[in-house]
Formats: structure tokens, C-alpha cells, sequence
């Protein structure tokens, strides 16, 4: 889980807004109760224009058995310190769209949007980050490092190995705050992007400054995760971990046990659980990440705005910390607009409300 860069995050928003991330999302939640009319309302932020809202179609939740189970193909290819494991669809010579997934959860978070971007001629590849599924490291040597400017490497190297110019890139959590990355860092490479919970960029600066106590709490995994008892729990139970992770951060999403397994054996990667760690140890500055990053850290920590056509999402029940929508909007530079999905749509959007996240896909390509 955790889709905003931890501590700072919250010390900006607070300062902006004046009120914590959990009382926002309790009102917003209240808002929307409407759980049998799936919809999108658009807000139209930054450049975009007036606002608008339109129907979209009820798509089989995550579990529901007429929901995908399973990819088209997939495949690994080496691609810079790993070989990485990938699902694909699509035409080989359609737009490409890479789609990234978050912690605890894995590319079955796509498994019914990846078919219906092929439908509409999109290539769509779903890589597994380092530390889930059948990504491994190709040296025993190389650091088990999680932090943020890594995993976006690790997407440009991913494109590299594919021999793809440009991508539509897009994510929730960690792999929202990887697209925002490649998005800040390589506009050249990202010919659009699809963010769940907006900006998420972070630094360890932004992270030193403590919290209100509600804030705090939020982040409780991170805390246990700074202890050698928090990684040593994890990894004795990483299956139970992230199920309660699952639950907590989408309070109304149904999913059944066989959707949960089909995810869960993403965690059995070898290098999970350091990744995982090291992740957020990185945060809060426990753990001091890579030298041949520090270059693209560094201008990460000046929080680089984003100018590539952008939609940024949010569902109304997600119950992972997450920054209020007006305390990004001045990031996105390029055409932008804002849309909550509500429903009961918590956070891991993709997968349980797909229709509404494969549209955005189609919609930011023709900005």
C-alpha cells in the first residue's frame, strides 16, 4: 500500500489544507454511497477546462466469475540488473501502455484491463516490479534496494530492452509514484500518463518532519517496518500482511479468496520482502538507497513538475493515505483533469473498477 511519499507528504498537505488525509477521506467516503451506480465525475483541474460527468459501464469486479482470471501471454526479457517478468496483450504494433502495479498487490491488478486496452489496439504490457512474481535479479551481488528512483529505472530499462521509444505509463501506489518518475524525469519516453492518488513523488527530506497523531497512525507498517521484529513479522507472514492490507485499503471491495491467492503468489519472490523493507526504510531515511541514484534523487527532491497529458484518479473508499486532489493539481503542467471514481472504489482502482480505469487510458491518448 502507501501511495504518498510517507511523512513529507502529509506535513505539505497538512500545512496546505489544514486537516489530516483519514478526516478527508471520512467525509468523502459519506459523500458517495452509491454503490450500485457505477460512475466517473470529472473535475477538471490545473489547465483542463469547465467541468463534466458522464456514465460508464459496470465492469465484472475483481473475483466476480466473470472477471478475467488470467493474461493473454506473458514473457521475461533482461532489462538493466534484472530479468523481468511481464504480461502482454495487444497488437505488437499498437500504442504501447505500461501499466504498473502497487505494494501489497501485483499484475493481476490489470487482469481485466489489460483486455480491454487490446480490444482497442493498445500493446499493453504489465511488468512484475523488482521483488514480485518471476522478476528476479541477475546478480546475487546487485543491492535489494526499493527505493523510488530504482524502480523507475527499472521501467526505462524496460522499455529499453523492449526497444519502445514511448509509452503510455500509468499506476496505482507504487507504481503510480513510478510513472510519476518516468513522466518527471524522461518526458520523452511517457507519451501520457494515468495516475491513481495524483503527484506522489517523494524525498527523505520531505519525510523528517513528524505528524499530527491520526497522520502518524496511517502509516503504521512503516513504523514496524523500521524494526528487525517488523521484517522478521513480514516475512513470516506476508500472505496474512497483505490481506490486511488489502482490507484496509479498500473497506468495500468483496474480493474472494481465489482472487487474493492468485496475487499472493507474487510475494514468494525470493527478494519480496527486502524490497518491501528496504522500500520504506528508505523513507524514513534508514536506509541510504544507491550512489548512482543520487543524481535523480536529487532532482526528484525538488519535486519536478510533470508536463506530459495526465489524468490523475481517485476512488471515493480508498482507504490508504492519500492526498487531497487540490494539493497536486499545480504539478501537472500539461493538459490535465482530475477524476473520482465512485462506488465504493477503494484503492487498488484498476482491478475493481477497471472499465473506468482502461477509459482514462483511452482518454489521456487522445489529449
Amino acid at each position: 500500500m502507501q501511495v504518498a511519499p510517507a511523512r513529507g507528504y502529509y506535513s505539505w498537505q497538512l500545512n496546505r489544507l489544514g486537516r489530516t488525509t483519514v478526516d478527508h477521506f471520512d467525509k468523502e467516503r459519506r459523500r458517495f454511497v452509491g454503490a450500485t451506480a457505477l460512475g466517473v465525475a470529472i473535475a477538471h483541474l490545473g489547465t483542463a477546462g469547465t467541468a463534466a460527468a458522464y456514465p460508464v459501464e459496470a465492469a465484472p469486479r475483481a473475483g466476480h466469475p466473470q472477471g478475467a482470471t488470467s493474461f493473454a501471454r506473458t514473457a521475461s526479457v533482461k532489462a538493466g540488473v534484472l530479468e523481468v517478468g511481464y504480461a502482454e496483450d495487444g497488437p505488437a504494433n499498437g500504442t504501447p501502455v505500461i501499466l504498473l502495479h502497487g505494494w501489497p498487490y501485483d499484475i493481476h491488478s490489470y487482469v481485466d484491463v489489460a483486455p480491454i486496452l487490446a480490444a482497442k489496439g493498445y500493446r499493453v504490457l504489465v511488468p512484475y516490479l523488482r521483488g514480485y512474481g518471476s522478476t528476479r535479479f541477475l546478480s546475487p551481488d546487485t543491492p535489494r534496494n526499493g527505493q523510488q528512483a530504482a524502480l523507475a529505472s527499472d521501467v526505462v530499462a524496460f522499455m529499453d530492452a523492449l526497444k519502445i521509444d514511448k509509452a503510455i505509463v500509468a499506476g496505482f501506489d507504487w507504481g503510480a509514484r513510478t510513472a510519476n518518475i518516468v513522466a518527471a524525469l524522461w518526458p520523452e519516453r511517457c507519451k501520457a500518463m494515468v495516475s491513481v492518488s495524483g503527484y506522489l513523488i517523494g524525498s527523505q527530506a520531505l519525510n523528517e518532519a513528524p505528524l499530527p497523531p491520526k497522520a502518524e497512525l496511517s502509516w503504521w507498517y512503516q513504523f514496524y517496518f523500521a524494526t528487525d521484529r517488523g521484517k522478521a513479522g513480514y516475512a513470516k507472514y506476508t500472505r496474512d500482511f497483505a490481506r490486511l492490507i488489502w482490507e484496509q485499503a479498500s473497506p468495500k471491495w468483496r474480493f474472494d479468496d481465489a482472487t487474493f491467492q492468485r496475487s499472493a503468489q507474487a510475494f514468494d519472490n525470493p527478494d519480496h520482502v527486502a524490497i518491501s523493507i528496504d522500500n520504506y526504510r528508505w523513507r524514513l531515511g534508514l536506509a541510504h538507497g544507491e550512489r548512482k541514484y543520487d543524481a535523480l534523487e536529487a532532482k526528484l527532491a525538488k519535486q519536478p513538475d510533470i508536463t506530459v497529458p495526465t489524468i490523475t484518479m481517485e476512488g471515493d473508499a480508498n482507504g490508504a493515505p492519500h492526498p487531497d486532489p487540490a494539493s497536486y493539481a499545480k504539478r501537472f503542467k500539461g493538459k490535465y483533469e482530475h477524476r473520482l471514481v465512485p462506488g465504493g472504489i477503494g484503492h487498488n482502482l484498476p482491478q475493481e473498477a477497471p472499465e473506468a480505469f482502461a477509459k482514462a487510458i483511452v482518454d489521456v491518448d487522445r489529449f
